[in-house]
This record gives structure tokens, C-alpha cells and sequence, in this order.
């Protein structure tokens, strides 16, 4: 991950007062846009590490913090520095990881698109970021594909998880063994089998844990976490000062609520003005039970309500057309690529904020218009 110089921190330590107001000269002419995009930069690796500690951590209620201040960042990005995609591609991630068995939660305009697989569009984006790790590139993907199916298993929509299979997976020699598995599983209509049994929802996140810490290690020179870890050192605080701390409530100071109670409903609302295009969590047409959950993601759900004024937010796109020049793309894509291949076409493509699913969508799309 790039990092970006402190500002001010040049070869020497300018101590006079000449030096001094050398520096406040140079600060005041920085042109503000790019101030204000270096630190968007920095608050959002920032995001993204407080994100990734949170989830590993199982810390719900700071997880949904974090993501709401990531989302907020992210769709100020005008566009995403190339840079930055890492980041960005992996705190989209982990939000719809954290809320993978939820089917009821729509990230994409396409309301068939689950939670999980949305994720694993941003997965294979992750992945084009990176040239080592394809042993665990490989298993997180596998487990991925799995659990999209075995999460409509579950809630016992069958119809859908035949329906995701033939979106998931290629005609691919390297993909058949695993979709002819999934095929048989779901025919015996039966949740349980081994083989969701073994790739459970409880290993993904263990891989993606695995994932974090490699993660985590290479963001340890952000600048925002140094300064504020220095910050800490000096003024002395220690960790168990934060942990254990005590919250007082006194219920029977009714002024007190009162302003706690405001303080919340003003968060939120700053929260719902600055995130831009997160909107209320849209539930599906379809009527659908809420699914079970276990583990980490149990109990991050839990935490995304807080209060009597709490609100549930995820991320959605906005809906956009294709354009002429995006199906021409996609045509000579599939032209050079052939029919499949929807992240190498994605890849050497000129398309706008599309993933490989929506490819695949809207090839079915033109296919069908070419027929009729």
C-alpha cells in the first residue's frame, strides 16, 4: 500500500524561526483540493485497518462504525486512485462478508445479486491487485463460491441456488469438478451434506482473517496510524485505559438520556449526510425469513441496530445504464476473450465501475435481444 511523506518532514528539523516560517509558507500555498485529498487518502487506510482489526476482532459495534466512516470516504472518491484500489476493493469486501448470510440485504441494483456474491466480485478485483498469496487466493474464492450457494441452501431456496450456479461459474475445465459438485448438493435439497459441512461459513472467515493480518502487516507505515500511535505513547495512555473504562448511565437522569439520546439521532444524521449514496438497506421483493446466523457475523448483525433510532445502512450503486460504448467493449471482449471470461474482459475493458457479474448479466441480455 502507498504511503504518503508527512508533511513538513524534510531533511532537516527546522527549529529557527526562519525555517518555521518557511514551513507555514509552504503549508498556506498548498493548493487545498490536494491537502484535502492526501488526507482523504490516509483517513481511508486508516478506515479500512480499523475495519479489518474490528471484524478479526468480532467488535460489531465498531465494525458498523468504521464501515459507515469507510462507505462515507469511498463515495467522496471521485474516482479511485489506482493506489488506492486495494483498499478500497477490500473494506467493500468486508462489509458484505459481515453480512453474507443476510439475503435480505441488496448491494447491487440487480436484486438476485446476494450479499456473498457481490463479494466475490470484489474478491476478483482484489485478487487483480496482487501477484503472490494464490493458495489463498484460490481457497478464500472456493469457500466464496461455496457459501453462496450454501447460504440459499439453508434458508431452503433451491430455485436460487441453481440460479446463482449458473451465474458463478464458467464453462471452465478448472471450474467443473466444484460446479458438479454443488450441482448434486443441491438436488438432494439437503443443507447439511459434508461438503457445506466442511466449507463452512466459520472457515471463510477464518481465511479472511488470514487474509487481514497480511493485510495489517503491510499497512503499518500508514501515516495517520503512526502520528496517532505516537500521540497515544506520549500522553501516556495504555490500552486497559480504553478497555476498561467504565460507561455510566444513570437512569434515573432523564436530562442525561435526553442529550445522550440527541447526541446519537445528530451522529447519525451526520453519518446518513456525508455518506452520499448509502441508503437504507432495501429489502427484496420476495418475501424471505430472516436466515440464521452463527459466530462472527452473528454477532456483528446483532450490533447494526443501536438504539431506538438506529438505522441500517449498505452500500447500493446507483443504478446506470449501458451505454453503446460499454456493449461494444463487452462484444470485443468476448470477441478476444470468448464467452466466460468475464474478468479478463473486465480487466483489459474500458467499462464504468462494472463488475464481471454484470459482464456476464448483460451478455445474457444482448444474447437474448440477438435471438428475438
Amino acid at each position: 500500500m502507498a504511503t504518503v511523506a508527512a508533511p513538513g518532514a524534510a531533511d532537516g528539523d527546522c527549529s529557527s524561526s526562519g525555517g518555521s516560517n518557511s514551513v507555514s509558507s509552504s503549508v498556506s500555498s498548498a493548493p487545498p483540493l490536494a491537502v484535502e485529498a492526501v488526507a482523504a487518502e490516509w483517513m481511508l487506510e486508516f478506515a479500512c485497518s480499523c475495519l479489518c482489526r474490528h471484524l478479526a476482532e468480532q467488535s460489531g459495534a465498531e465494525f458498523w462504525r468504521w464501515r459507515d466512516v469507510a462507505q462515507a470516504l469511498i463515495n467522496g472518491l471521485s474516482q479511485i486512485p489506482p493506489h488506492q484500489k486495494k483498499t478500497v476493493y477490500l473494506c467493500q469486501l468486508l462489509i458484505r462478508i459481515a453480512q453474507g448470510k443476510s439475503l435480505g440485504l441488496q448491494f447491487e441494483n440487480d436484486e438476485k445479486i446476494s450479499p456473498l456474491e457481490s463479494a466475490l466480485s470484489f474478491w476478483t478485483l482484489l485478487e487483480r491487485e496482487e501477484n503472490k498469496l494464490e493458495k489463498l487466493h484460490e481457497d478464500i474464492r472456493r469457500l466464496i463460491q461455496i457459501q453462496i450457494v450454501a447460504v440459499y441452501m439453508e434458508n431452503r431456496y433451491f430455485k436460487e441456488a441453481v440460479e446463482v450456479l449458473e451465474r458463478l461459474f464458467t464453462d471452465s475445465e478448472s471450474d467443473k469438478p466444484l460446479r458438479v459438485k454443488l450441482a448434486t448438493v443441491i438436488k438432494t435439497k439437503d443443507p447439511y451434506v459434508p461438503l457445506l459441512q466442511n466449507f463452512s461459513y466459520s472457515l471463510l472467515i477464518s481465511k479472511i482473517k488470514s487474509y487481514i493480518k497480511l493485510f495489517m502487516k503491510e499497512n503499518e507505515t500508514n501515516f495517520l496510524i503512526q502520528e496517532a500511535t505516537k500521540h497515544v505513547a506520549s500522553k501516556g495512555f495504555g490500552a486497559t485505559a480504553f478497555q476498561s473504562r467504565p460507561v455510566e448511565v444513570n437512569e434515573n437522569d432523564k436530562s442525561h438520556l435526553e442529550t445522550k439520546e440527541r447526541v446519537v439521532k445528530e451522529e447519525l444524521y451526520i453519518t446518513s449526510q456525508s455518506s452520499g449514496d448509502i441508503k437504507k438497506t432495501r429489502i427484496r421483493r420476495h418475501s424471505r425469513q430472516k436466515p440464521k446466523e452463527s459466530g462472527v457475523l452473528q454477532s456483528l448483525n446483532n450490533m447494526q441496530n443501536v438504539g431506538k433510532n438506529g438505522v441500517s445502512l449498505t452500500c447500493s450503486r446507483k443504478k446506470q445504464r449501458w451505454t453503446h460504448k460499454e456493449d461494444l467493449e463487452l462484444k470485443l471482449g468476448v470477441r478476444d476473450f470468448g464467452v466466460g471470461n468475464w474478468a479478463k474482459i473486465l480487466l483489459h475493458g474500458n467499462f464504468n465501475n462494472r463488475t464481471s457479474v454484470m459482464l456476464k448479466d448483460r451478455w445474457r441480455t444482448l444474447s437474448k435481444i440477438k435471438q428475438t
